[in-house]
């Protein structure tokens, strides 16, 4: 059962491929912020894996989030995730991410639990 409150924390290393020059997104050798979000998302996927139905998965229905701080590479980014509403199948997170004590970005994420067949066979 997915309960408010449940948390996961994913991390990275910034690498050259996951920079604004490589990804497209900004022209400087910084963390994107496509990046950053893919980060939290994965941390909000990972925080209620473990409580889903077999044959179960969670896809992201929204993300927003802030980008305050440029992360160089070689840093490590750690990303939080944390339920904060469970109404049938959506599930809403406070997300933030981090680069040691500084807070890189924040946000609200939604992810909406589907069964992993029937949503593939819509494709």
């Amino acid at each position: 059962m997915i309960e408010i409150g449940q948390k996961h924390t994913s991390e990275l290393m910034v690498t050259d491929a996951l920079t604004a020059q490589q990804m497209g997104s900004g022209d400087m050798p910084v963390l994107a912020t496509p990046a950053m979000m893919a980060l939290m998302e994965n941390a909000a996927m990972l925080a209620v894996a473990g409580e889903l139905p077999d044959g179960s998965t969670t896809v992201g229905g929204h993300i927003e989030s802030s980008h305050l701080k440029p992360t160089k590479v070689g840093d490590k980014v750690c990303a939080i995730a944390e339920v904060t509403k469970v109404e049938g199948k959506k599930i809403e997170f406070k997300i933030a991410a981090y680069a040691g004590d500084t807070l890189l970005g924040e946000g609200t994420h939604l992810r909406f639990i589907v069964d992993r067949e029937r949503f593939l066979s819509k494709l």
